[in-house]
């Protein structure tokens, strides 16, 4: 049973513009982006009862694949694939990945603690020492040390309940 119009079109007023600057910063062409989200978009309404997980990840992994079929599809027809603006597979599968890798990292770090996200930010972002990073946030190297260690396990957890695969 599929989404009513109403769902479909709050999905697209709430992660459309999202989506599209997802498309956009792997393809650089706004016909195309709009063409994605909008088969993104369709894709999510009719397989609505299938999605477990988050519903962003979701999304952009549907995006994400949309792009694949759509750049394998231009590669079958040479003289479109002389006028896309993708023109290596590794490199624009490189970039997707890595795009969408930033937005699911992005909404895990979202769900953590504040303070659990501060010392990951710190350190692994910012890549201050515990003792820079200590300073930074005005608490004990040892704190920012047991905050890290249990920030990470809290990450892989959001991760797994998100479907992210390792």
């Amino acid at each position: 049973m599929p989404l009513d119009d109403n769902v479909v079109e709050a999905i697209y007023r709430e992660h459309g513009s999202a989506l599209r600057r997802f498309v956009l910063s792997a393809t650089r062409d706004p016909q195309l982006a709009e063409d994605v989200v909008q088969e993104t978009v369709l894709r999510v309404w009719q397989h609505a009862p299938d999605i477990n997980g988050s519903f962003r990840s979701y999304l952009y992994r549907t995006a994400r694949n949309i792009m694949i079929d759509n750049y394998r599809r231009s590669q079958r027809r040479p003289h479109e694939a002389l006028e896309s603006s993708l023109t290596d597979p590794a490199e624009v599968m490189g970039r997707v990945d890595e795009l969408l890798n930033r937005v699911l990292m992005e909404e895990a770090l979202l769900r953590l603690s504040k303070e659990h996200r501060d010392v990951l930010v710190a350190l692994h972002y910012r890549r201050f020492t515990v003792n820079e990073a200590a300073v930074q946030l005005n608490i004990p190297s040892g704190t920012v040390k047991s905050r890290a260690y249990y920030a990470l396990r809290a990450l892989r957890t959001i991760l797994d309940e998100m479907g992210v695969e390792r």
